[in-house]
């Protein structure tokens, strides 16, 4: 099989259709559909199920994916190490983030990196924690942003201490003083997130013996935020994600609640020479954000 043959699977895996990946490839959907019956018949077995929605992976085609993802990473770490000792920095550096990490940060990372390596193009994968770390684990990611709580085994790299804020209507009255307590929040009811989305928040309450009582389920920070600026209860959320937020809402700091946000990837010790160079770019000029 050919690094193209790979390449059409990965694509078409992503797309989820032929006639999607032959234009973003730039081929033909014949040729696609040649190339994936070719590895299919090379490997003895299917690797997608086509049907009139379009097309999904087999179970060997997604045991197989993260492999062709190795494979093409390391083409492309390949070039980026002839490109660099021919002095030149260049090549494609992906990187997974959640989304306050990419509303916050992501834009000015991507001006100040590009102002001084143009050639370098910077792809941005925005997706909950379970996916940055789904994206590491299978190279459809160099390296992500994720909190420490989340990172599990993967390599972490301290980047920003985030606390954890209690968030309230603004009609909201509080008992006494200005740090919010598990008690006080414990007599109100909660708006809450997905745990995939939210665990650090989910780790807090845990660990303070907080089980709210919640109506609401929601996904992404700004549709909590929405709730609670409407009445239907408080929530949780940690500082970074309230930077531009214009919902009329209370903002209480919450003693000992936070969370470690910082880099993970699988082994910093073997980056492609883009990759490393961005890593590096973050870890001495954004620490502290």
């Amino acid at each position: 099989m050919t690094l193209l043959t790979y390449q059409v699977f990965k694509t078409v895996s992503e797309m989820g259709s032929f006639h999607k990946a032959a234009s973003v490839l730039g081929l033909t959907p014949s040729a696609i559909s040649h190339a994936i019956s070719s590895m299919e018949n090379e490997l003895g077995f299917s690797v997608l199920t086509r049907n009139k929605a379009g097309v999904t992976l087999t179970n060997y085609g997604e045991h197989i994916l993260p492999y062709v993802n190795a494979v093409l990473n390391s083409d492309e770490s390949l070039k980026q190490v002839v490109a660099e000792f021919k002095g030149l920095k260049q090549g494609t550096v992906k990187i997974g983030c959640f989304s306050s990490a990419c509303t916050s940060w992501m834009p000015d990372i991507i001006n100040s990196f590009t102002e001084i390596y143009p050639a370098i193009r910077i792809e941005v994968f925005q997706g909950t924690y379970d996916d940055v770390i789904y994206w590491i684990k299978n190279g459809v990611v160099d390296f992500g942003f994720l909190s420490q709580s989340s990172s599990g085994d993967l390599n972490f790299e301290p980047i920003y201490r985030d606390p954890l804020l209690c968030i309230t209507p603004a009609n909201f009255e509080k008992e006494e003083g200005t740090e919010m307590t598990a008690e006080e929040m414990s007599k109100s009811q909660f708006v809450v997130q997905r745990e995939s989305t939210d665990a650090d928040i989910a780790n807090y309450m845990k660990s303070v013996n907080l089980d709210p009582q919640s109506n609401y389920h929601v996904v992404d920070d700004l549709s909590t935020i929405a709730m609670v600026a409407h009445g239907f209860g408080i929530c949780i959320m940690p500082e970074l994600v309230m930077h531009d937020i214009t919902y009329e809402v209370k903002r209480y700091p919450i003693a000992d609640a936070e969370r470690m946000i910082g880099l993970s990837c699988l082994n910093p010790q073997f980056m492609a020479p883009a990759v490393r160079t961005l890593y590096q770019h973050i870890k001495e000029n954004y620490s502290n954000l």
